[in-house]
């Protein structure tokens, strides 16, 4: 593509994105007040909430649509099955080389499950349904260098059923409004997530010989804390397919000559926001987790049991040149340069630094505060994210340390722009008012398709459990 023709697509993505926002500001107040009005409505229907503190919470859905090209869309989907088959490859580096180890280090008791139940029926086909987590901004016109990739989530992932019910409730009650303006543009949805993870399982089923098995997904089932999302999926599944998917506690779970079973139904394929250290806990309690154990090694379990690899620390594999050199084909590796943040497991030691140059970690850290975030390898949902440009240089200092001296790994990560988008901000009354939000994307994605997790605050730190919103990533094509 010649410079000129390469300028004009960039000026083409800020111009639609442009489109959108001002036909949403040519609405008449009053059919924006009934579309508030809608909008909280469909958001009770579709139970877009969350429980924090013993209370329910209901997300805020922000009405103006990201938008996104088609041929971004590909981009995007093209990177993230590259990261994805990378972190498939986990497992054995694990095994195989003891830095990589130090860099994903696992408890002991992780690893003795990890290694009891990597077996070779796993090993030849490892699912894992994950969520890529990364910063961008769509509209600009060198959108590709603004994408950066934070964190992987390989297991019990969000958004699965958020993202698809905000896209609905975006696409009934604004998009009407908005092609009411005789704009220059259409609006679709992408790829519903709760599709994708649906493809995946039935995939997987017939992959080990249960085609049409029963599928339960499994979570702390009885805590009333964070987002109740597995629910909604079963609800979905039986009013969308007819489909009659179990929902579960693990200590629901049992085994019955070779086989596992939740209540009286057969189980042939889990589901499971739980972790391998959530189930020594529920183990220790009183519970039989041996129908998990058996899951897990027959790969009846998604994700399996290379998810406990789900470390932030992934990045250092993907990020140290001598790693990635040893491991990644050289096309892997320039999807790695452009698209991954420079990552490094924080410790006394000398490591290739994000300036290019090889020092001393712990002096480059203390040193370049202002460029770097500090992260647990483990950590969700926000917590105990630090920016170091919100600290002063003692503070900062003091949280290294804290770091350095717990038993728990964490990270250094450069510190990438957080995309900064007006967001037109609707009141009951029908008036809109320009407001600035962060946004993170995540995405979920299979070989057919990818969904799009997109998440705003007006805090660095964006989440929706970090009391932030949510926005419906569509595509959008020129009349």
């Amino acid at each position: 593509m010649d410079p000129a023709t390469v300028e004009a697509e960039g000026l083409r993505r800020t111009r639609l994105a442009a489109y959108v926002r001002q036909a949403l500001y040519h609405v008449p107040a009053a059919d924006l007040a009934r579309a508030h009005e809608r909008m909280h409505q469909a958001s009770l229907e579709r139970h877009l909430d969350y429980f924090m503190d013993g209370r329910v919470n209901t997300i805020r859905v922000l009405p103006c649509p990201i938008t996104i090209l088609p041929e971004q869309l590909e981009y995007l989907h093209q990177v993230v099955r590259t990261l994805h088959r990378a972190l498939l490859r986990m497992p054995e580096l694990y095994l195989s080389d003891p830095a990589v180890r130090r860099i994903l280090r696992l408890d002991p008791v992780e690893d003795e499950w990890f290694r009891a139940c990597w077996t070779p029926a796993v090993e030849a086909r490892n699912p894992i349904f994950d969520r890529l987590d990364g910063l961008v901004d769509y509209s600009s016109p060198v959108w590709k260098e603004t994408l950066r990739f934070v964190e992987p989530n390989l297991t019990g992932i969000g958004g699965l059923y958020l993202v698809p019910a905000v896209e609905e409730v975006v696409d009934e009650t604004i998009v009407p409004l908005l092609a009411s303006q005789g704009g220059k543009f259409r609006l679709s949805r992408l790829a519903d997530a709760r599709e994708l993870l649906l493809e995946f399982l039935t995939e997987h089923l017939t992959a080990i010989g249960r085609p049409g098995g029963r599928i339960c997904l499994i979570e702390p089932k009885y805590e009333m804390e964070g987002i109740d999302e597995q629910r909604r999926l079963v609800e979905y599944y039986r009013r969308r397919h007819g489909l009659e998917i179990l929902h579960a506690d693990p200590a629901e779970l049992r085994l019955v000559e070779g086989e596992v079973y939740c209540g009286d139904d057969r189980v042939d394929l889990v589901y499971r926001d739980y972790s391998v250290l959530d189930l020594v806990e529920l183990e220790a309690e009183g519970a039989d987790v041996s129908s998990m154990r058996t899951l897990f090694r027959e790969n009846r379990v998604i994700s399996s049991i290379a998810a406990e690899l789900d470390h932030k620390s992934c990045w250092e594999v993907l990020t140290d040149p001598d790693l990635a050199g040893r491991y990644f084909s050289d096309e892997e590796r320039r999807v790695f340069q452009h698209h991954v943040l420079w990552t490094r497991v924080l410790a006394d030691r000398r490591t290739l630094l994000a300036s290019g140059e090889t020092g001393d970690l712990l002096e480059f850290a203390r040193r370049e505060r202002e460029w770097l975030v500090l992260k647990p390898s483990r950590g969700y949902g926000g917590d105990g994210v630090t920016i170091g440009q919100t600290l002063t240089d003692g503070e900062w200092d003091r949280v290294l340390d804290a770091a350095l001296a717990d038993e728990e790994l964490w990270v250094l990560q450069r510190l990438a722009a957080i995309p900064v988008l007006e967001v037109p901000a609707l009141s009951p009354d029908g008036t809109l008012q320009p407001e600035a939000f962060y946004h993170v994307m995540g995405y979920a994605s299979s070989p057919s398709g990818i969904a799009i997790l997109a998440r705003a605050s007006q805090r660095q730190v964006v989440n929706v459990a970090q009391k932030g919103g949510m926005a419906a990533v569509m595509l959008v094509e020129e009349r």
